[in-house]
């Protein structure tokens, strides 16, 4: 069966899989937990893209199905908390999301130039985070355990990335036999 026909097939039948799970709860044939908040939804929209992606043989659903169910997380932290003020360096980690299905997609393919972008955008998002959580965080009476250190994630990304500039030069650079 082709890539094209497959999708069809499996977007089909989680179709008709949810449309009989939402009548069965139409008819009180199934209940939703009481402890479901609707952040959580979104991480269950989440996981059914993964399961969408596997089953259609399609490994870069893992990207968008890692940022819905990242920012479900976060929501739900958020509701939990309160903290909805968070957002002003939460924001952050959605790059981190993009990071983690980036992984999860090279795992699936086997290629190791796409787990290490993948690296590289958990990376990018953890020191992004830290610098704006130490910015934002305090302004919102929130708390930052980096201090007055923050500016050392900048230096850190630049060594990073002058590092990363450097070997990839030499890498095409080097004779192939």
């Amino acid at each position: 069966m082709n890539k094209k026909r497959r999708s069809g097939v499996v977007g089909g039948v989680v179709l008709i899989l949810l449309g009989l799970a939402f009548l069965a709860g139409q008819f009180g044939l199934l209940s939703w937990p009481s402890e479901l908040t609707w952040p959580l939804i979104l991480v269950g929209i989440g996981a059914g893209l993964l399961i969408i992606g596997l089953l259609a043989g399609e490994p870069g659903m893992a990207v968008p199905a890692c940022v819905v169910a990242g920012i479900g997380g976060i929501l739900y932290w958020q509701n939990s908390t309160g903290q909805w003020e968070s957002w002003a360096y939460v924001w952050t980690l959605i790059p981190g999301f993009v990071g983690v299905g980036t992984i999860l997609t090279g795992l699936l393919e086997w290629k190791w130039e796409t787990i290490r972008g993948g690296i590289w955008l958990l990376v990018i998002s953890a020191i992004l985070f830290g610098v704006f959580s130490a910015i934002f965080a305090p302004m919102f009476g929130g708390d930052t355990p980096l201090g007055k250190w923050w500016p050392l994630l900048l230096i850190l990304l630049g060594v990073l990335t002058l590092l990363e500039a450097l070997t990839r030069g030499l890498r095409h650079n080097t004779p192939q036999s």
